[in-house]
């Protein structure tokens, strides 16, 4: 009778489903209002806790980001691959919030936020090396520049969404996401631009 009821006991356990893990993210908006996600929407959501830690990161100590830290290496990869310095500070602000170490929840590394598999193509090493990250993230934006023809809302979807995608659609995909990343980026590059006039490519 007891090993009965022990197998009893065995299979109602575990038909009781275990309660659901996830990774957590975080969004910190410019207004310092914290944002967490179990089901992150926008690119600018980082991992906070990961699934089964049971260690979150230490949201308190999180620097407020130094904005105009990596202007000389964006100067630099803009001089050598004729990029906007504006629009490449402007995609910086847009992607990591000037977060060398930033990692979003597909897995984009970095200031750029370079995916591995373009890391890769374009040499990069080690993605989270600002040097390294800014040239191979230069050097991709010129590519879709080229691409699409300095059309700069298909070359920004293009860099969130893929060139693929944007190709196919010839024009900016109807995803949620990709709006709002080529909205905010050239919300961003007017700004920058009013600061940097000397700046070539002309906005849209």
């Amino acid at each position: 009778m007891r090993f009965t009821a022990m197998i009893g006991i065995f299979f109602f356990t575990a038909m009781i489903p275990a309660p659901a893990m996830a990774d957590i993210f975080l969004y910190v908006d410019k207004e310092g209002v914290m944002h967490f996600s179990n089901a992150p929407t926008h690119h600018r959501y980082r991992v906070y806790m990961k699934e089964g830690s049971g260690t979150a990161a230490e949201v308190e100590k999180i620097p407020k980001p130094d904005t105009d830290k990596y202007d000389h290496l964006i100067t630099e990869s803009c001089g050598l691959h004729g990029v906007d310095f504006a629009l490449v500070k402007a995609v910086i602000r847009a992607e990591s919030c000037f977060d060398p170490y930033a990692i979003s929840s597909k897995g984009a590394e970095g200031l750029m936020q370079l995916m591995p598999e373009t890391s890769k193509k374009l040499n990069v090493a080690n993605p989270f090396d600002p040097q390294e990250n800014i040239k191979g993230g230069v050097k991709y934006l010129r590519y879709l520049l080229d691409r699409f023809n300095y059309d700069l809302r298909l070359s920004l979807a293009a860099y969130n969404a893929g060139e693929t995608t944007v190709a196919q659609v010839n024009g900016v995909p109807n995803y949620r996401e990709t709006k709002s990343y080529v909205a905010e980026v050239l919300r961003y590059y007017k700004e920058y631009k009013k600061k940097s006039p000397t700046s070539k490519v002309a906005t849209p």
